[in-house]
C-alpha cells in the first residue's frame, strides 16, 4: 500500500500459528515469541533453516476465491499471515514483525500435503510465489496478532 504522499503504509500481522510436532496440528495464538537463530517459541522446526514460514492474506484469499474454496489459511501450515506486504521475490529482504526483525531465506514450495487440504490447492501456490516464504529470526521478542509489519530497507 502507498499513501497518498507516496510513503510506503505498514503491513500487519494478521494470524499465529505454532506446529507442536512434525506433521501435526497448526494452533492459532495470539501472541509468541520469536528466538534470534532459532525461530518462534513452541514450533517444531526450531533452529532448521525454515526458521519461520510466512503467507500473504491477500494471496490466500485470491487463491481461494479461484480455487472456489474456503479452508482456513491454516491448512498451508505457515507460522505468520500478513497484510499489506508482498513477499514475491524477496529473498534476502529484512522484515520487521513489530519490534523483531526477520531475513526472508527463500520461497517456500508447496508439498503434497496442500493437495490434502484441497485439491489443486499445491498447483496454485506454486505461481507468484503464493506458498509464502520461510525465513531466519534475526532477533529475540514478542511478536503478536496485529503487530505492525514493514520492511527494514
Amino acid at each position: 500500500m502507498v499513501t497518498d504522499a507516496g510513503a510506503p503504509q505498514p503491513g500487519r500481522l494478521e494470524a499465529i500459528w505454532i506446529k507442536r510436532a512434525h506433521r501435526g496440528p497448526m494452533d492459532p495464538v495470539a501472541s509468541g515469541a520469536l528466538v534470534a537463530g532459532r525461530g518462534l517459541v513452541g514450533n517444531a522446526d526450531q533452529g532448521r533453516r525454515r526458521q519461520v514460514t510466512l503467507i500473504e492474506q491477500e494471496k490466500w484469499d485470491g487463491l481461494m476465491r479461484e480455487l472456489q474454496a474456503s479452508i482456513s489459511p491454516a491448512a498451508r501450515r505457515a507460522n505468520l499471515m500478513i497484510s499489506g506486504i508482498g513477499l514475491a521475490d524477496s529473498r534476502d529482504r529484512v522484515l520487521l514483525i513489530g519490534a523483531c526483525r526477520i531475513r526472508i531465506a527463500g520461497e517456500t514450495r508447496p508439498c503434497e500435503r496442500m493437495d490434502e487440504a484441497l485439491p489443486g490447492l499445491r498447483q496454485a501456490l506454486k505461481l507468484g510465489w503464493a506458498g509464502g516464504v520461510f525465513a531466519e529470526v534475526l532477533d529475540d521478542g514478542p511478536i503478536a496478532v496485529g503487530d505492525t509489519v514493514a520492511w527494514d530497507d
